[in-house]
């Protein structure tokens, strides 16, 4: 399914006859507001948006694997350009639920690990591949670039010193969600957090390294940066805890600043990426580990005011709402972009 529209990807938006252009609720299909939160979130990402509307993506998909995010893209058009308070995501969810099969129950599950499954789905949909012949085969390179990769994929860089020959050695790894501990029961900022994740770290015992200029494991500190610095960062906060061997968690008040978040403590020199950002959106947790519930806060691109989606509910809601407790998945876009 193509669309075709006579405007600009940004004209799109801001031209559309919708009565709720991009702020229709979704219906819970029984224990899927995990689901929905996460929806709402990148159906607020303003650059994906355009991605979707200007049917960019068809040409793009692959379609072999592509019927998820051809859901997906009817879901956005669906939520942008119609004319609905509510829609149903039970197409998303069944398309998707035969690819990963984990989330077809109609059961809660963690909105950061179906975050991940999503932007993963995705990017294999639409990834662009380097193909060669070999033995007179085409194969295709596992990696390589999408939408998904321009806008969500940052990489860090692990520098890790032996404590023995003090060699240094770099380890690169790719990721699209950052994964922040919580250094406190209480109150804290997420610069806090942000501090406490790229601290160094000193492995020992167990958890030494093999030093291939020593031939054995050793001693080593482990320092992360920040590398490339994607368009739109995601912070998980991770309020799930075990502590004596039960899981528990945290209902800390984590402050977090709506513009101006500014990353270059923790963004290599060799980076030139613009490293200040304002938050677009938010999920948010509330309840315990059994009897929870996921709602998520998204800024609309178009009239600047926050709103909140609690599934086919969608509430207009001062900048102060905002700040919550409940934060569980922190989205935030380049200042730059």
């Amino acid at each position: 399914m193509a669309w075709k529209w006579k405007y600009s990807p940004k004209e799109q938006l801001e031209d559309m006859s919708s009565l709720h252009p991009g702020l229709t609720g979704l219906q819970n299909l029984e224990n899927t507001c995990y689901m929905n939160a996460v929806l709402q979130c990148l159906c607020s990402l303003s650059p994906l948006v355009q991605y979707f509307l200007s049917g960019k993506w068809n040409p793009a998909l692959h379609q072999e694997i592509g019927e998820s995010a051809t859901a997906f893209g009817c879901l956005v058009s669906d939520m942008w350009l119609g004319e609905f308070d509510f829609v149903s995501p039970e197409a998303f969810h069944s398309v998707f639920g035969k690819r990963h099969p984990a989330f077809s129950s109609k059961t809660q599950h963690d909105a950061q690990e179906f975050l991940i499954c999503v932007l993963d789905d995705l990017h294999e949909a639409f990834k662009q591949v380097r193909a060669h012949s070999a033995a007179g085969a085409s194969t295709r390179n596992s990696s390589g670039t999408s939408i998904i990769t321009h806008l969500f994929e940052g990489q860090l860089s692990y520098a890790i010193r032996c404590l023995t020959c003090k060699a240094l050695s770099d380890k690169p790894e790719s990721f699209t969600v950052l994964s922040l501990p919580i250094p406190s029961t209480r109150v804290c900022s997420l610069q806090d957090c942000l501090e406490c994740f790229f601290q160094p770290d000193t492995l020992t015992r167990n958890n030494q390294i093999y030093c291939h200029w020593c031939g054995s494991n050793q001693d080593a500190t482990v320092t992360a940066s920040i590398t490339k610095a994607p368009q739109i960062i995601i912070f998980h906060l991770k309020r799930f805890a075990w502590q004596d061997k039960n899981r528990r968690k945290l209902s800390t008040t984590v402050c977090y600043p709506f513009s101006d978040l500014d990353l270059s403590p923790y963004i290599s020199t060799s980076c030139n990426n613009n490293t200040e950002y304002s938050l677009c959106a938010v999920v948010n947790h509330a309840g315990d580990l059994d009897y929870g519930h996921y709602t998520a806060f998204c800024k609309h691109s178009i009239t600047q005011h926050w709103y909140s989606f609690d599934d086919a509910q969608v509430t207009k809601i001062p900048d102060s709402a905002v700040q919550a407790d409940t934060a569980y998945l922190l989205f935030y876009i380049s200042q730059g972009y």
